[in-house]
């Protein structure tokens, strides 16, 4: 039975969020095919995981005989997000956009995951799992637009997920999500419908490719 590992981090709450909308869209699909599969779900925006501390961090690098009882406990709650990533065979992030970059409840999630020698490094415990990454954000960041360059978002989590961890990363961009609400963007609010639509076909799409490659 396959393993979902999901993960959102927007701070808005079910449909309000399009980041959580467009990745449940995805995570129903994927249920569908796999009606007896698994799904660990976390949500790091409603409760966060610890963003890193000089315990957690030092832990890491510690000899487990030589680690103090808080390097232990703070060890442990990384090990259980990471044994997560680790038993998923595949993965879904909801990453809105916030200003340029990601939720720093996302970033305090993989700064637990990479630990140096276990899931980075030459042989990373996780590489190879296929990840669906729900990028949205409020305006447009694509190549030819004016704010190209202040996208920090896909950039960044390509560099991390595949880099760093040796995952296998997707995107679906939901964008000009803030055109229904901000009266200057009005005229694009078509561009934003069809983003939304396309959105929701891609995460269909992608959750049933996805499981046929799994072999559900």
């Amino acid at each position: 039975m396959a393993t979902l590992l999901h993960i959102d981090s927007s701070v808005f709450p079910g449909k309000a969020s399009a980041s959580r909308s467009v990745a449940d869209a995805f995570r129903t699909a994927w249920e569908e095919q796999h009606p007896e599969g698994t799904v660990i779900y976390r949500d790091v925006a409603a409760d966060p995981v610890p963003h890193m501390t000089l315990e957690a961090h030092t832990a890491g690098l510690a000899d487990p005989s030589e680690r103090t009882a808080g390097q232990s406990a703070a060890f442990a709650a990384r090990v259980k997000l990471i044994e997560e990533l680790e038993q998923a065979d595949a993965v879904l992030i909801g990453a809105p956009m916030y200003n340029f970059s990601i939720p720093s409840t996302l970033k305090a999630w993989l700064d637990n995951v990479i630990l140096p020698g276990r899931t980075t490094g030459e042989s990373p415990s996780a590489q190879g799992t296929p990840v669906t990454v729900v990028a949205s954000r409020g305006g447009s960041y694509a190549p030819g637009t004016p704010r190209e360059g202040f996208e920090f978002v896909q950039n960044y989590l390509e560099a991390v997920l595949r880099g760093s961890l040796g995952l296998e990363p997707a995107f679906i961009v939901p964008e000009l999500t803030m055109a229904p609400r901000n009266p200057a963007m009005s005229d694009l609010i078509p561009l934003y419908r069809a983003s939304r639509e396309r959105a929701f076909a891609d995460a269909a799409t992608q959750a049933k490719e996805l499981a046929e490659r799994l072999g559900a």
